[in-house]
């Protein structure tokens, strides 16, 4: 993976977010600037995400149980759906609402050397923690754009840190420019117009992140390119000579359920059939080794069946 990349990732923020947290806090204090106390929730709440995020992949490391048989793979997808809920209450909400108290009642800023320090600090440290995210990312975003990686990919974690760290890149500078504009027209206002810019664009983020990881939990199939490689795996044009019809469903990031309709000749016997089936099975797992769960059934496949619509494979969605 991912999963060792997301983890450096997830660490690398965790990180930058907790000290730069501490800093923007500091920054208020001595300042009592509303884009530093919504910036520093906004870290304590990124800081808190990352722990989600490194609880999530330690309990989908979980075995498999009777009552959970294809194991707690997705227990990523729920930590990351979480992610996005945190993002948007504590982040989002909360900045929004300093925002709007700032406007309604400005006041000068104090002592603007703090908040302004702290902003090129956490901007610095952000910029770290994006650099590792892209880093890690790279190798499994291949020829995707970033827009398509976020949306295709299975592994919540990193696109989670990427999204997470772009927006807090972008809010400080809308933080920065908020300060900047209240030190150089003398009105406070600024700095509440700056704080609510922060919270509408963490909405927006924790929405984007809230369909992603949706689609997740919902269940999603494998990408086309694995597809393709099972479909060809299945066929051995001997014992197997068609897929009928194939679902496949990912169980975590990393284990994906293959069922699939073959054609097998008439007359082969039982064991050529379970034969050919086991043989099947290896050819999938050696070209997508993440295609774990296999279940394959035989069939004799027909024509006029397939002409008159009853054959599954002409199903909507079908395979």
């Amino acid at each position: 993976m991912s999963a060792s990349g997301g983890t450096r990732a997830i660490v690398a923020a965790l990180a930058a977010n907790l000290a730069i947290a501490v800093a923007k806090f500091v920054a208020f204090i001595f300042s009592g600037s509303s884009s530093m106390l919504a910036e520093s929730v906004h870290s304590l709440a990124d800081s808190g995400n990352q722990g989600l995020l490194l609880l999530g992949g330690k309990k989908a490391q979980r075995e498999a149980t009777p009552q959970h048989p294809f194991g707690y793979g997705r227990e990523r997808y729920i930590y990351a759906f979480l992610v996005s809920i945190v993002l948007f209450s504590v982040g989002g909400m909360f900045a929004i609402y300093e925002g709007y108290e700032k406007i309604k009642h400005p006041h000068e800023l104090e002592h603007w050397y703090w908040p302004v320090g702290v902003l090129v600090f956490a901007i610095i440290a952000e910029g770290f923690s994006f650099r590792t995210a892209i880093k890690e990312s790279n190798p499994l975003r291949g020829n995707l754009s970033w827009k398509e990686f976020v949306r295709r990919a299975k592994a919540p974690e990193l696109p989670v840190v990427l999204l997470e760290d772009f927006g807090a890149l972008v809010g400080l500078i809308l933080a920065l420019g908020g300060v900047g504009l209240a030190l150089a027209t003398g009105d406070g206002v600024w700095d509440g117009i700056g704080t609510l810019c922060i919270g509408i664009l963490l909405i927006v983020i924790a929405i984007v992140l809230a369909a992603e990881t949706k689609s997740l939990l919902l269940g999603e199939a494998a990408g086309v390119e694995e597809v393709g490689k099972i479909e060809k795996a299945l066929v051995d044009d001997d014992t197997v000579t068609k897929v009928i019809h194939m679902r496949t469903l990912h169980l975590g990031p990393e284990e994906l359920l293959v069922a699939a309709k073959i054609a097998v000749r008439h007359d082969e016997t039982a064991a050529e059939v379970a034969a050919a089936i086991n043989a099947a099975e290896e050819r999938i797992r050696a070209a997508v080794p993440i295609a774990r769960v296999i279940y394959l059934e035989p069939d004799i496949f027909s024509e006029t069946a397939a002409a008159r619509g009853t054959n599954p494979a002409k199903s909507p969605g079908g395979h």
